[in-house]
């Protein structure tokens, strides 16, 4: 579980009651994708023919574009999760990933999901020994790739939901 129990209205858009501009809720879109993009190569190496993932990531930027809607980049999420669920390690994490950033769209505190299965991948594909200097590694180029209009948002996310994203944050 990636989500708070209580939404923070910082990820709900001013329209449905929250503080979140369409503007940053696009940046958030766009910054999960990246995230799940960056270890997407962990999946596509188990499963060369299986283009969800890859789908979802597409998706969650053509509705920053606003090429598709809402639904169609949450769909194309939920597919992403499903080339997952029958994996493990690294490859089963970046799938998560994708699947986390085509669900941006739709709640944009998966963005937060998208960015520690992210690391989790990263992790997973380390030589034993280096998985937590790789997570560090990863988390900080996450950070790195932040928007400063975004950037104290989701770091004060990464803090108040790092224990529920199972620590991954702490780089």
């Amino acid at each position: 579980m990636i989500l708070p129990k209580v939404r923070d209205p910082r990820f709900v858009t001013i329209r449905r009651g929250g503080t979140l501009t369409d503007a940053d809720h696009r940046l958030l879109a766009l910054w999960a994708a990246s995230c799940a993009e960056h270890v997407l190569g962990h999946f596509e190496s188990a499963q060369p023919g299986d283009p969800r993932p890859r789908q979802a990531i597409e998706h969650a930027r053509a509705w920053v574009r606003g090429e598709v809607k809402m639904m169609r980049a949450r769909a194309a999420g939920g597919h992403a999760m499903g080339a997952a669920r029958e994996l493990r390690g690294a490859a089963r994490h970046a799938a998560y990933a994708a699947g986390q950033a085509g669900a941006v769209a739709h709640v944009a505190a998966h963005e937060l999901g998208a960015a520690a299965y992210a690391i989790k991948a990263a992790r997973a594909a380390a030589p034993e020994g280096l998985d937590e200097a790789v997570g560090r590694l990863e988390c900080q180029w996450q950070r790195d790739q932040l928007p400063e209009e975004i950037r104290e948002l989701v770091l004060d996310d990464q803090r108040l939901r790092n224990d529920i994203c199972w620590s991954v944050f702490d780089c």
